[in-house]
């Protein structure tokens, strides 16, 4: 099972576990006059501690926090999701990241981690949030695995019955050219011999 060094896997709900994922954001000058910096999430910390903006590393320009550690909770009502995207060529976790102006010069915040690519697209319909994809190492493929063997439940297949049609009941007749009525919403209005000439 994985468990990174110096961590401990915490259940939140007797059915779910999580670990706690440092995220990793870089920030590097922007391509376009529109936009000064450009913010990616390219990594994540297992087991990592608590942070908070943190630099990394500062190189020609470009900087990596350390932006926080939020849990990576598995549930098992996502299993399915959990287990579509490991059936990718490269099985991910996605981070979201939402504004924040409440640090100076930090304009996102870490919101969420997910390996469910179900959650994921939610966030994706929204303009304002930034979600990316960072690759998973093995270790917790092999976690997030081993959660949807224990916990996945494949969906039985129900055949759709149709309803018979005909032996329902009517509307006492209305719209029924065969019962005389006075007037009907439902049928056409007579034409008079001398309206067609």
């Amino acid at each position: 099972m994985f468990q990174p060094a110096g961590a401990s896997l915490t259940f939140v709900f007797p059915n779910s576990q999580s670990i706690p994922l440092g995220v990793v954001v870089r920030k590097s000058p922007g391509v376009t006059r529109w936009a000064k910096w450009a913010w990616r999430a390219v990594g994540m910390l297992p087991g990592a501690g608590p942070a908070d903006w943190t630099v990394l590393r500062s190189e020609g320009g470009v900087t990596e926090f350390h932006a926080a550690t939020v849990p990576l909770e598995l549930y098992v009502s996502d299993t399915e999701a959990y287990a579509y995207e490991l059936q990718t060529r490269q099985p991910s976790v996605y981070i979201v990241l939402t504004p924040d102006a409440s640090v100076r010069g930090i304009p996102w915040k870490v919101t969420l981690v997910t390996a469910s690519p179900y959650e994921a697209q939610d966030y994706c319909d929204s303009a304002e949030a930034l979600v990316e994809k960072v690759a998973m190492p093995d270790g917790m493929q092999a976690w997030v695995a081993d959660f949807v063997t224990r916990h996945h439940e494949e969906a039985a297949f129900v055949k759709r019955k149709r309803r018979d049609w005909r032996g329902e009941e009517g509307e006492d007749g209305i719209g029924d050219a065969r019962i005389a009525q006075d007037s009907d919403v439902y049928r056409s209005p007579r034409r008079s011999a001398g309206a067609l000439k």
